[in-house]
Parts: structure tokens; sequence; C-alpha cells
């Protein structure tokens, strides 16, 4: 008797493979996440404008805002990495910092967001993951930049809240401790300081070769914003 052959089925297209539409669905209106690729070199001359995006708000709410602030003042006696400038709002954190090269910026940084996660789980009442993704951050490589950038840490509540006032001063930043007001002498400081002197050039001095800063100053969004208005 003549023996049987099995037949062989088409291949049945599966959900995976290189093809138009292919991978998990993501939602548009969800930020990017940081590219996992090699992080280009720093210069030691060059501040950083750092960015750190939690996956829930709440950052500035007094009990946690006081944790980060503590942490902060601790991390500045590492001086691996110098933070010149912060910002706190709702679910993510701005920074200006200093490094001597890309070693020790990513060290530093690494050591920091560390830091942080457990400073606002302790001012949360609770652990788990905080960061949404990884650090973000910018080469700031001219005064102009620096300028810019500067403006836009210390005055990043405008951007995210068009209620507060145009010369409101955030008491969730370093506005305090920034020697560079044009229109706004800063209080007398109360306790140990968290953010360290700019030491580069570019941090330090060059920056005020566009001037100084007002209170009346926003972000370009808020900025726009207004003058439309």
């Amino acid at each position: 008797m003549a023996r049987s052959r099995q037949l062989s089925l088409p291949k049945a297209r599966t959900h995976g493979g290189a093809r138009a539409g292919s991978g998990p669905r993501r939602d548009p209106n969800r930020r990017p996440n940081v590219p996992h690729r090699r992080r280009p070199n720093h210069h030691g001359c060059h501040p950083v404008l750092v960015t750190l995006r939690a996956g829930r708000g709440g950052l500035r709410a007094p009990p946690v805002f006081l944790e980060i602030v503590r942490e902060l003042v601790r991390f500045r006696a590492s001086d691996v990495v110098r933070v010149n400038h912060f910002s706190v709002q709702a679910d993510h954190i701005h920074l200006i910092v200093e490094a001597v090269d890309s070693a020790a910026l990513r060290k530093g940084l690494h050591s920091l967001a560390a830091r942080l996660a457990h400073a606002i789980g302790r001012g949360r009442g609770r652990g788990g993951r905080v960061w949404a993704d990884r650090w973000d951050g910018r080469e700031l490589t001219s005064p102009r930049q620096v300028r810019t950038a500067l403006v836009y840490v210390l005055m990043n509540v405008k951007k995210h809240n068009y209620d507060v006032p145009v010369d409101c001063v955030d008491g969730c930043s370093s506005a305090r401790f920034f020697d560079g007001w044009r229109d706004w002498s800063p209080p007398a400081r109360a306790g140990p300081c968290p953010v360290s002197s700019p030491r580069t050039w570019l941090g330090c001095q060059g920056w005020r070769r566009h001037g100084l800063v007002s209170i009346r100053e926003a972000p370009a969004a808020r900025a726009h914003s207004a003058r439309r208005a």
C-alpha cells in the first residue's frame, strides 16, 4: 500500500516582522523616550541642560520638594557633577550642571538620579519606580544658549502655568540662589545652599554678555503666547 504524504500548510502571517504598521501601538499623546544610543562626548567647558522626567506628578508638594532640596545639598559635597541651577515642576526636574568630562557627567547624573528617586520616595512615603525615562541632556556651547537655558530653568513654571504673574519668582527653583537678576534682590539665604557656583566661563561670565535676567522674562512658549494676547 502506498505511504501517505503529509501535506504542508502555507505559513500564516503573524503579528511580528518588519512590515509597515507592525509592532506595538504607540500613544500619539505620549512623549517619545530618550533614544538608547551612545551619548555625544561632553566637553568640560560647556554647561549641560538636563531633564529628569517622573512617571507621576506631585514633585512640587512640600514634603517631596523639601526632600529633593535636602538631597541636592548632600549631593553637592560629591563634586562629581556640579548642579548650578534647578527647577522642580509637577512631573519633571530641570537642571543646569557642569562636569569635567563625559565619564564624570554619566557617573554623576546616574548617581544623582538614583539619590533623587530615593528622596522623592521618602517625600511620598512610598517606594517604587520614580523616573519614566533616561535623563535627557543638551550641551550648551555659547553664551546665548546658556542665558536662554537660565530663563528656561528658573522661569519654567511660567511655561506650564499661564495663571502665574508675569513677575513671579518660582519658590520651587534655585531662583533665590541666583546672582544674575537685573531687577530683583533675593532674600537672605536660610539654611545650606543646594547648588554650586559655576566654574565654566560660559556658566559664570559668558552668558552675561547678553544682559542680566529679568524676573519678567519667560521661556519662549510663554513669551510668544503673551505677545499674541
